[in-house]
Parts: C-alpha cells; sequence; structure tokens
C-alpha cells in the first residue's frame, strides 16, 4: 500500500483525544474521502499527514518512507504532500502563473505548460486572483500543488465555497486532474454528497473513532452501523412484526396490493422524478416517483427484504473507544 497508518493516536491532554487507534491504508492513485461532522478530528488528521502537528503514538508511512512515528518525524518542507485549503489562499498581488512559480525548484519548471493545459488555465495564466471565478481559483490551487509532483495530495473541504451550478463539473475536473496524474488524494469534507462519484473509498470518521472504510457502492448498501447509515443517506424505519427495519427511500415502489398500505401526505418535485412521503402504519416513509400521486390517496408500496437494513431500535448507535 502507498500510504500506511498504523494505530495512530492524536490528544492535547490525556482527556481530549482527537484521534483514537486510526488504522488504514491507502493504494497508489487512489481518492479516499475522509467524512466527519464538524470537530470528529478530520482536519487535525489532515494536519497529522502534512507534518503541521505531530502523532502522539502510531505511525504514517507514505511511499515506503516513515514520516512520523515515535522515532522519527519529517518536516512539513521534505514531505512531498501537496495541500489545497478551502479558502483559495491564492497570494492577491500574484498573478495566476507567478503563484504556481512561488519558492517552485527549477526541476519542475518544464511542467507548468502542461499543469495549466490539464487544469484549463492556459489562458487564465495573466489573470489575478481576484478576476477569477471560485472554480478557476480551486483549479490554481490544484495546479500550484500538482506541479510539484507530491506522493499525496491533500484536500480540505474543495467545495464548500463553491456555488452548487459549478460544484459538479469542479467535483468532475478534480477527479480526471487528479486520475490522469495518478496522485493518491485524501479528501476531507462533511458532505457525503461531495464524495460519491469521485471517491474510490470513503472512511467515516466519529468522536475520533474509525466507523467503516470501504467503497462508495458497499458501504451505501451495507453500512456497518447506524450512524454510517444516516450520514451516507435518507433512510425510512418500517415494523415488521413488532420488529424494527430501515430502508432507503429509493428502494420503495408503488405497487397494485401489498401488505404496506399508506395514505400520501406530501409531493415535491424533485427534478427528474418526484419526491412522495407517505403515511404507512403510523410512520412516514418517503420514496421517488416517476411521477406525482395527489395528496390523501391511497397506494400501496412495497420493496424486497434483501434492502432492509438492521439496527439497533434508536438508530443511534456508533463505534465508541470500548467497541
Amino acid at each position: 500500500m502507498f500510504l500506511k497508518v498504523n494505530n495512530l493516536k492524536k490528544y492535547y491532554s490525556q482527556d481530549e483525544h482527537l484521534i483514537r487507534d486510526l488504522n488504514f491504508s491507502v493504494k497508489e492513485g487512489d481518492i479516499v474521502s475522509f467524512i466527519g461532522e464538524s470537530g470528529s478530528g478530520k482536519t487535525t488528521f489532515l494536519k497529522c499527514l502534512a507534518g503541521l502537528e505531530k502523532i502522539n503514538s502510531g505511525s504514517i508511512e507514505l511511499n515506503g518512507k516513515i514520516l512520523d512515528d515515535q522515532n522519527t518525524f519529517v518536516t512539513p518542507n521534505e514531505r512531498k504532500i501537496g495541500f489545497v485549503f478551502q479558502d483559495y489562499p491564492l497570494f492577491p498581488h500574484l498573478n495566476i502563473i507567478e503563484n504556481i512559480k512561488i519558492n517552485l525548484e527549477k526541476r519542475f519548471l518544464s511542467k507548468i505548460d502542461y499543469i495549466l493545459s490539464l487544469t484549463n488555465l492556459q489562458n487564465l495564466s495573466n489573470r489575478y486572483p481576484d478576476q477569477l471565478s471560485g472554480g478557476e481559483q480551486q483549479r490554481a490551487c490544484l495546479a500550484r500543488a500538482l506541479v510539484r509532483e507530491p506522493d499525496l495530495l491533500l484536500l480540505d473541504e474543495p467545495f464548500s465555497n463553491l456555488d452548487f451550478s459549478i460544484k459538479l463539473s469542479i467535483q468532475e475536473e478534480i477527479h480526471k486532474i487528479v486520475k490522469e496524474t495518478q496522485t493518491t488524494t485524501i479528501l476531507v469534507t462533511h458532505d457525503i454528497r461531495d464524495t460519491f462519484n469521485i471517491s474510490d473509498k470513503i472512511l467515516i470518521f466519529k468522536a475520533g473513532i474509525l466507523q467503516q472504510y470501504d467503497n462508495p457502492v458497499s458501504m451505501y448498501c451495507n453500512p456497518i452501523n447506524c450512524y454510517c447509515a444516516k450520514i451516507l443517506g435518507d433512510l425510512n424505519q418500517v415494523n415488521i412484526k413488532n420488529k424494527i427495519y430501515y430502508l432507503r427511500p429509493e428502494k420503495i415502489m408503488v405497487t397494485d396490493f401489498s401488505d404496506f398500505e399508506g395514505e400520501v401526505e406530501k409531493c415535491l418535485f424533485a427534478g427528474k422524478e418526484y419526491k412522495i412521503s407517505a403515511k404507512v402504519n403510523g410512520e412516514t416513509w418517503t420514496f421517488y416517483n416517476d411521477y406525482p400521486i395527489k395528496k390523501n390517496k391511497k397506494i400501496y408500496l412495497n420493496f424486497d427484504n434483501k434492502d432492509l437494513l438492521e439496527f439497533d431500535s434508536t438508530c443511534s448507535n456508533f463505534f465508541t473507544l470500548n467497541q
């Protein structure tokens, strides 16, 4: 594996553990999205990777080289790691080409034209940051990081300041660029919607503890606990023979007859389909349908039992230090 994190602990005091016994590895060229709510420790982890924070125990190994363990600490400028922050820290008094060149070693100068072309900035290289859109500034930061041929690229909330109208295109561009350069990438975000279409794997983090690490499809279909299930998408609660299960909205379908009769409470247009809420056995189920259904209409709903998810009755569990 290209990146190996073993038994990593990070704390500022014995009573304040930010990261507990973190273990995972990443293949070369993969994009891994690190998901967690505010305060979960994800930004602290990025700082540990970059060398901006020293770990308390465990180890970080990149491309066969130990970066941080009990006996070794490689300083940030000696780690081949590129970092793109969420607030686009470009120097305002320098144009894009000057921003990319700043402190750049001579051996990388020949790559500038290629990186400008790859990031579609070749016609914007003489502009200043305040003359660029948010997406263009993001690409400029990416170009500045990639021209140095990093072993690892760290992206901290790269889409949080982008308008919805351009977010998807920037996600696709970043995916294309890092895959073409085969740059191993860790992307940190709080929004799972930013990750499904660009990640090889997703890591879900809560309270400093890894909850699940898997590819997006496996994780979405087989969440390991209820916290992961909820953070990955909406859930419906389904009562079958006095036992509680959970079900994704897209797994529910309208049928001619079933054991589950409901009454439509709400029908909202959601672009290519309609998002419908119906009261079923005292519970509100949400599902999607190709056509609208009028409020108060009686309907029958069905699903495949293999799509049912089973968790604790309150659907509130997640892994803690003692699990």
